[in-house]
């Protein structure tokens, strides 16, 4: 079966969390990290491979968060056909194998995570653990008329 292992939770103390869905949790952070440094691409000319391995050269336009990768100034070479040209192509981001960065491009200055975390909510003074709106406390609460 699944092992579970201790990993650290934000919620004070420790709880099990199965190793499967904390390794899950860290691909997503990592794609979206990757996915918010191919947003910052836009005008820079890339060469994107495809898993079918297919060529595309081209100038980015724009990134989505489903990496969908759009671009200006194509040149879609099929693997064993001439390339084609083209002026526009969106790229579907689960067919991305590769993007081939140029040299010139400022990878320090891109790769800063500039991200503002938000910070954790406190604890909310009159705020019990999820039973309710604050009533029914007991026998010796305070009713209101």
């Amino acid at each position: 079966g699944s092992r579970a292992i201790l990993a650290p939770d934000s919620r004070k103390g420790r709880r099990f969390v199965p190793k499967s869905r904390r390794s899950h949790q860290a691909t997503l952070a990592a794609t979206m990290r990757l996915v918010r440094f191919l947003m910052k691409l836009s005008n820079e000319t890339v060469v994107v491979e495809l898993k079918n391995s297919t060529v595309v050269q081209g100038t980015v336009t724009g990134v989505d968060m489903s990496m969908n990768c759009h671009m200006k100034n194509i040149k879609f070479t099929v693997k064993g056909k001439p390339p084609v040209s083209m002026d526009h192509l969106t790229i579907r981001g689960n067919n991305i194998r590769y993007v081939i960065l140029p040299d010139s491009i400022p990878l320090d200055t891109l790769l800063v995570d500039d991200s503002k975390r938000l910070p954790k909510a406190g604890k909310d003074t009159n705020a019990g653990r999820g039973r309710g709106r604050g009533r029914g406390r007991g026998r010796g609460a305070a009713k209101k008329r």
